[in-house]
């Protein structure tokens, strides 16, 4: 039976949503109507989408009886979990061509690597480039000449922007390719220790690159548990992969076999058994709501505070971060992968990976099974996971080329209780994400990575304009005492909402030495940041009034997370004299940045914090 939360939470968001998606679905029912796309093309228009096709793919697409496949691809040789996707297209394609279809590359989109840009004036319009990618992806389907589509993507943005952009077009079927994580390098904890060692001095430039390459070092996702592999976990929690596919490394045969098993499961679907299910189906308030639950039950990263709420408006489904708060009050941590424990993805998958998680959690009540995903009705494929079998191929006959798969029953018990634990044995009996309410605003907090004895901290603000202003003030040694730091005119009408994760080593370091240290910002911190209880994406944000732009140096703030506590300890009447004397920064933007105008003329914390959340209910 479903847990009494889960159901309160999820007739919530079914009331709130009625009209959205109800409007939603009605769009995607009318484009359903429509006979194949290409039979209404002009012949100039129907020339122009074969012009530079083979002679059979020519003939395919004039007969018009066949499927032609999109490929939305975010490919490229610089970001190491995408560099696998530059072998996708050729598949798809000599597989589409076994089933006398056709399959062409619709469109790229963007992919910027937030581990190259963290720091920097790139990071500025980090956030940004998901909108650039989901407008990017609906005019590559805005040629309206497909009947399934693939999305190449990864890491932080892509994936949510993907998704966005493909909801535009929720009558087709649109499956998601994941690409693998890189095989396992150095330790994630020797990692943070040679970082944070760097911080201090202690070790060279040279020691700290090294052991950087010994973790980030092949093609792949980054191991950790940051937003990339958040993204894995909640395609495939909602039903977007097939089952079991997130964390297979890439080049591997079982990597290679999940592709081609992809492909030919929607042409299978859409030429045999004319059971494809469009993906405006898929993603409902259901399934939306899964995924809120994967993400508390994995500690997953606080990007998806915001990106999950996006996706799924995308969908006429309005969620909040209120909705977020109570189902994390009842959903049980399950998973200790980095920076949530030492483990990584990798060592998540072997213990049992996502079939064990998705099967404990739907046992348990936690998981809604009456949904549709790529594969079917319900959540029974997903408590599987894929094995290679040269001799049988489950998902369709007559297959050549890569390894054929199958589905087995995944381990009754985690191999690793370290990692991965049932839900009769949890990390925490709450979820890693907690919403934080006061008189500064709200903010979410992760708080699966922080160490209860660091949850609540009650001292004196340090208040800086930017992560360099905090990293120069440490160098200095001016650092080493309690404090709350307080990051300001980092949101997204300042600056973008910039990732702050170069404070990570800074403020580990702090409270190592013994120092009660929290971070308060209206920024972001990366989904591999943790340790120290860090309350971000405050609104409202400074530049439009909200209260962080009224602290001083000195003023007490405590940050409760237990409790859900934000509180600056200056009077109203203070705060109302400081109201008075306030003045607009001058805000300055990074190479390249003109632009950031258009963006930031069209966003406040109002789009990207409270009102879009709706957590002011």
């Amino acid at each position: 039976m479903l847990h009494p939360r889960i159901q309160e939470v999820t007739e919530r968001v079914v009331k709130r949503s009625q009209q959205t998606r109800s409007a939603y679905l009605k769009r995607i029912q009318e484009a359903k109507k429509q006979t194949r796309v290409r039979a209404g093309l002009g012949c100039g228009n129907l020339a122009h989408v074969m012009a530079a096709c083979s002679s059979s793919d020519k003939a395919r697409l004039k007969a018009d009886d066949q499927p032609n496949l999109a490929i939305i691809n975010s490919y490229n040789d610089m970001l190491s979990a995408h560099v696998p996707y530059i072998e996708y297209p050729d598949l798809i394609k000599k597989i589409a061509t076994k089933y006398d279809a056709t399959a062409q590359v619709a469109g790229g989109v963007p992919a910027m690597c937030d581990g190259v840009t963290q720091g920097r004036d790139g990071m500025e319009l980090s956030l940004f480039s998901r909108d650039v990618i989901a407008m990017s992806t609906a005019v590559a389907l805005s040629h309206d000449v497909f009947d399934g589509v693939f999305c190449l993507g990864v890491c932080d943005k892509i994936v949510p922007g993907l998704l966005i952009g493909s909801l535009s077009f929720g009558h087709l079927p649109i499956f998601f390719l994941p690409a693998g994580p890189m095989e396992s390098g150095i330790p994630n904890k020797e990692k943070a220790r040679v970082r944070q060692s760097f911080a201090q001095g202690l070790v060279s430039r040279e020691e700290l690159l090294e052991a950087e390459s010994a973790s980030y070092h092949s093609a792949g996702t980054c191991t950790f548990y940051g937003t990339a592999n958040s993204n894995q976990m909640l395609m495939e929690i909602m039903g977007l992969h097939l089952p079991g596919s997130s964390f297979i490394n890439p080049y591997t045969e079982l990597r290679n076999g999940l592709t081609a098993s992809a492909v030919q499961l929607m042409l299978e679907q859409l030429i045999k058994t004319k059971s494809a299910n469009p993906i405006g189906e898929v993603v409902s308030e259901k399934t939306v709501i899964n995924g809120l639950v994967g993400l508390l039950a994995t500690g997953g990263s606080t990007n998806h505070a915001i990106h999950l709420v996006a996706m799924a408006k995308a969908a006429g489904v309005q969620i909040t971060w209120k909705d977020m708060a109570e189902l994390s009050e009842v959903v049980p941590l399950l998973t200790r992968i980095y920076p949530n424990g030492s483990a990584d993805v990798n060592h998540f998958q072997a213990a049992g990976g996502m079939g064990f998680l998705m099967r404990e959690l739907r046992d348990a009540g936690f998981l809604h099974n009456d949904v549709k995903t790529i594969v079917g009705e319900g959540l029974d494929d997903y408590t599987k996971e894929p094995v290679l079998d040269v001799d049988t191929n489950v998902i369709m006959t007559n297959s050549e080329g890569p390894s054929k798969v199958k589905w087995v029953p995944c381990p009754e018990n985690s191999l690793d209780e370290d990692v991965l634990r049932p839900v009769s044995n949890p990390f925490n009996k709450q979820g890693g994400l907690q919403l934080l309410t006061g008189n500064l605003g709200k903010a979410v907090i992760k708080v699966s990575a922080v160490d209860e004895k660091h949850q609540v901290v009650s001292a004196p603000a340090k208040v800086f304009s930017s992560q360099a202003a905090l990293q120069d003030a440490f160098a200095n040694g001016e650092l080493n005492r309690d404090f709350i730091a307080v990051i300001k005119e980092q949101g997204p009408k300042a600056k973008g909402m910039p990732e702050l994760h170069k404070l990570t080593p800074v403020m580990a370091t702090l409270q190592d030495q013994g120092y009660k240290v929290a971070i308060v910002t209206d920024g972001r911190m990366s989904g591999a940041s943790g340790k120290v209880p860090a309350a971000i994406h405050l609104a409202p944000e400074a530049v439009e009034g909200g209260t962080i732009a009224k602290i001083r140096e000195g003023d007490l703030i405590t940050l409760d997370a237990p409790n859900g506590d934000l509180v600056l300890h200056v009077s109203d009447e203070e705060l109302a004299k400081r109201e008075l004397e306030l003045t607009q920064p001058e805000l300055t933007f990074g190479t390249g940045r003109e632009l950031f105008t258009g963006f930031r003329n069209m966003v406040s914390s109002a789009d990207m914090g409270a009102s879009a959340f709706g957590i002011d209910e």
